[in-house]
């Protein structure tokens, strides 16, 4: 049996999207020094939802300069006075969780039940976290007194725009770090609207500051001689021209960057739990996720009946307007995004591997890319070795735990990896030999903020989150 879902949309109204907006620094909003901006637009409908400033190097220098000033009395500050800015922050996006869902749905593309469900209650609890740890560095185990480190030059995705800001700016401030942020091009406006949260949390100037750009401004965050810290979240080649621009500086760094999860299916695991997890590994965000299960490595005597069971659940999922509360995939962020997708799916059809999709009816505008699997794939595949950063996954079938070792392993990422089994032992021995950062046990992408988040080999270095996420922005 089918059912129908009647449209169920989220209010645009609940978020006012001004028509333009300026870069904030030293707490106030202010044009671009060449005057230059950028429009960002809707992913879901095409539609331009505001201009922005294009801050140059010479704004950079200025946000640094701002940091720096206000670093003096803000690291000075005891940790529990540090902690009352950070309280009232997460309570304050709490308030206004309904419109920055909104928002961020309406700039990603994403479905508001996500942005709605994950996304803002995430965000909120990682500054509430983050608080908790403000006056108890003493304690963290990293020395009696640690000191932080200056000002924080901070690069985040468009994935997960608001999420990673807080995984930033929290951690950043808590241990008395000054910070000037860089959101993605195509989805800066939740950085934006934190940057008012910023001020109405009575926040001094100075302490957070927030540049948009492209990747050029990036790179001149990065290249500052001011900067202390440098935070990066995203690509494996923009992660390498990083590392090369901080080598052989002082700067401390962390870099978050891609990622090929294998997520493994023994023969005992709980096929119907397996399915929702495989579905949650690579569908939820549309697959633009660094940590996203994208290749699935099933133990040969259940291939068939899984993927029987997989194409079932896959019929059902609905893709439409981020702003439907029925929607389970939304729109991928840029066209440009989208052609990367397109490209390595076909290339996937022309080395051999076999296409499935489940009909469904795609948007005229916007960006869409209909939920895929591939059969028949080999390690040789494109599909296989590649982030695709999209909807897509390919399959593999493996014999023994070793070969399902053998095979997860074989990636140059190392970021996370997922194991269904209902052995607690074989989960134990498979985790013991994969060489990923973070391990899902019959489940998915679920997070934390007490639980450190980071990867190995080209998925970068360093942690995010819990007590972990501390020392990179500490003096130890």
């Amino acid at each position: 049996m089918t059912f129908d879902y009647a449209p169920a949309p989220e209010s645009r109204a609940v978020v006012d999207i001004a028509p333009s907006y300026g870069l904030f620094l030293d707490g106030e909003f202010v044009p671009a020094s060449d005057g230059k901006v950028f429009k960002t637009v809707s992913p879901s409908t095409e539609e331009v939802l505001s201009e922005v400033a294009q801050a140059s190097a010479e704004d950079v220098d200025r946000a640094v300069k701002a940091a720096r000033k206000a670093f003096e009395k803000w690291s000075a500050l005891p940790g529990a006075e540090r902690a009352k800015y950070l309280f009232r922050i997460a309570r304050i996006i709490q308030e206004r969780s309904r419109e920055l869902a909104v928002l961020e749905s309406l700039d990603n593309g994403k479905p508001i039940r996500e942005s709605r469900d994950a996304d803002l209650p995430l965000v909120a609890a990682h500054f509430f976290y983050y608080a908790g740890w403000a006056d108890k560095l003493d304690h963290a185990g990293y020395g009696a007194n640690p000191r932080p480190l200056g000002v924080a030059g901070q690069v985040i995705p468009w994935n997960f725009p608001l999420l990673m800001l807080a995984w930033k700016i929290a951690p950043a401030l808590a241990t008395g770090n000054t910070v000037v942020l860089k959101p993605a091009e195509t989805t800066p406006l939740s950085a934006l609207f934190f940057a008012d949260i910023c001020r109405q949390a009575g926040l001094p100037k100075g302490v957070v500051n927030i540049l948009t750009g492209d990747g050029s401004t990036g790179a001149a965050l990065v290249g500052h001689p001011d900067i202390d810290k440098v935070a990066f979240t995203g690509s494996t080649e923009v992660g390498k021209a990083i590392a090369r621009t901080v080598a052989g500086t002082d700067k401390k760094v962390t870099l978050e960057l891609g990622g090929k999860a294998a997520n493994i299916v023994f023969d005992d695991a709980p096929l119907d739990q397996a399915v929702e997890g495989i579905v949650n590994g690579i569908f939820f965000n549309q697959g633009q996720v660094c940590c996203a299960g994208s290749r699935l490595l099933v133990q040969e005597s259940v291939a068939e009946e899984l993927l029987d069971a997989l194409k079932r659940r896959m019929r059902t999922l609905r893709v439409g307007d981020p702003l439907d509360k029925n929607t389970d995939i939304g729109a991928i962020n840029s066209a440009e995004q989208l052609a990367r997708i397109t490209a390595l799916a076909e290339a996937g059809e022309a080395e051999g591997a076999e296409r499935w999709s489940p009909s469904c009816e795609l948007p005229d505008s916007g960006y869409w890319f209909a939920p895929t699997l591939f059969t028949g794939v080999t390690q040789a595949h494109r599909i296989a070795r590649e982030e695709i950063f999209g909807p897509v996954l390919s399959v593999l079938t493996f014999r023994t735990p070793a070969e399902a070792v053998e095979k997860a392993n074989n990636t140059p990422y190392g970021l996370s990896a997922g194991i269904w089994t209902e052995k607690g032992s074989r989960m134990l021995w498979t985790a013991d030999r994969l060489r990923a950062g973070v391990i899902w046990s019959n489940t998915f992408n679920k997070f934390d903020p007490a639980s450190p988040f980071g990867g190995y080999k080209e998925s970068g270095y360093g942690r995010e989150g819990g007590r972990h996420g501390l020392e990179a922005y500490l003096n130890v």
